[in-house]
């Protein structure tokens, strides 16, 4: 089974096998993340926080569990499915294509984990950033949090096999037209599966131009989840806030 590459995010993301993939992922790390940064922007004690493309929820989940009123949409209905089983009265997840404004404004509009520059159309990039700036109130502070392109292409692993629950993952990576991309591949019963990660290998100043455009104004840039200062040589991620 071979995934649209047009619409690798949408078929890829909505597969039990991205999660299982993807299974050991950091959460103390992202519990962490998620603490330092709502602490640094000083958002409101019950605040409001948009989790865009927040997958199944794990970001807004923790951001619910300290204190905050958040509501997560993502364009996977199979993830918000997932996620719906954990709402309550100040928890709410909904299917939505982030690069459309949402239709309430929030004190924080949080895009993590590199769930950025997806669209094949640099139009639907920018789409994105101005529905952020659309959904953030006169006070709200816009975050993305994006791999840092330089410093992921220098330490590109080319290829590697990774079992997870009793399947053989076979990744590949490499650069191709300006996007980073993965190719995955496996085989269950038989049948061979393969999906496709693109990502648009944007840099600072890509995002610069993308906010000058959108007429939003970049506050700070951060290296990393303890938000130490930036280096394009060394730092693994790329994380910005902005109004």
């Amino acid at each position: 089974m071979i995934a649209d590459k047009s619409t690798w995010f949408s078929s890829w993301f909505d597969t039990p096998y991205y999660h299982i993939l993807y299974k050991d992922r950091n959460d103390t790390e992202a519990h962490a993340f998620m603490e330092t940064l709502t602490n640094y922007l000083n958002i409101p004690e019950n605040g409001t926080i948009l989790d865009l493309a927040c997958g199944r929820g794990r970001h807004a989940r923790y951001l619910n569990k300290i204190g905050y009123d958040v509501t997560g949409v993502d364009l996977s209905e199979s993830s918000i499915a997932f996620a719906k089983k954990f709402e309550n009265h100040r928890l709410k997840f909904e299917v939505h294509n982030m690069s459309e404004p949402y239709h309430k404004k929030f004190d924080a509009v949080f895009n993590l984990f590199t769930s950025f520059g997806y669209f094949d159309d640099d139009a639907d990039n920018l789409k994105t950033i101005k529905a952020i700036k659309a959904n953030l109130n006169e006070f709200g502070f816009g975050v993305i949090d994006f791999m840092n392109s330089e410093f992921v292409i220098d330490s590109l692993v080319p290829e590697e096999v990774k079992t997870v629950d009793d399947i053989t993952f076979n990744l590949k990576r490499y650069v191709e037209a300006g996007y980073i991309i993965k190719d995955i591949k496996f085989t269950i019963e038989g049948n061979l599966y393969h999906y496709q990660e693109r990502v648009r290998a944007f840099t600072l100043n890509d995002f610069e131009d993308l906010f000058k455009k959108a007429d939003v104004h970049l506050l700070d840039v951060f290296g990393d989840y303890n938000l130490r200062k930036f280096s394009s040589k060394t730092s693994e991620r790329l994380v910005m806030i902005f109004k």
